[in-house]
């Protein structure tokens, strides 16, 4: 996963390459999860903002990337709420969460499905894109799976956004490896790159990359 040690983050706060690679010392655990506005027997999302707390991740200029992160699932949330689904963020405030705790609530609650929220960052300004991980190793059944909902989740980033396809890929992060059901790992655009930071600080932009994974999470779930 492309992370580069961005100059503009807090000297205070050590640099994150992601959170996927390493956890920290775990703090308070906030779970959030409204009443879907229609069928409440539909399946259970877990939506996982990336980063929290001293842990900022990327940061240049304006944009934060733990931030992003948790507007982008919230806005995910919201949406998936319409619809009717049943939802979970990991944290819903800035707050730290550690990785161990993170699958914890997706594996404790037995969710459907599992969406970790991220975004990139790279030392060359021209890198840009979006891509999505998931872990190929264990069960076929949830490597597939997992696959699969990368792959309808890209396409609708993609399609929605006209960012730079980077593919479906595989990795060995903590939050997708540990997780029992189907699990992504979405870098949602590099903030190092001019254009993309100037797209991601567009509240409008934002919210049509979170309909869209959305989306593609209720196209998943009904097939």
């Amino acid at each position: 996963m492309l992370k580069f040690l961005i100059l503009f983050i807090c000297s205070a706060t050590p640099l994150m390459t992601s959170c996927s690679q390493g956890s920290r010392i775990e703090t308070e655990t906030h779970i959030a999860a409204a009443t879907p506005t229609k069928n409440s027997n539909k399946q259970l999302v877990v939506i996982d903002p990336g980063h929290g707390g001293f842990d900022i991740g990327a940061t240049v200029k304006s944009i934060e990337e733990k931030a992003l992160a948790l507007k982008t699932a919230t806005l995910v949330k919201q949406y998936l709420h319409q619809k009717g689904y049943r939802v979970i963020l990991t944290r819903s405030r800035d707050v730290f969460i550690s990785l161990s705790k993170r699958t914890a609530i997706a594996n404790d609650t037995k969710s459907k499905l599992f969406v970790s929220i991220h975004y990139n960052a790279f030392k060359n300004p021209q890198a840009k894109g979006i891509e999505i991980y998931y872990y190929n190793r264990g069960s076929k059944w949830r490597q597939n799976a997992s696959k699969k909902l990368a792959e309808l989740v890209l396409d609708g980033m993609i399609k929605t956004t006209g960012a730079k396809n980077r593919g479906v890929k595989t990795g060995n992060f903590h939050v997708i490896r540990e997780t029992y059901m189907p699990a992504i790992l979405i870098e949602g655009g590099f903030i190092t790159n001019p254009q993309e930071h100037s797209h991601l600080s567009d509240q409008k932009y934002v919210e049509k990359m979170a309909l869209s994974i959305a989306n593609a999470i209720e196209k998943y779930l009904k097939t």
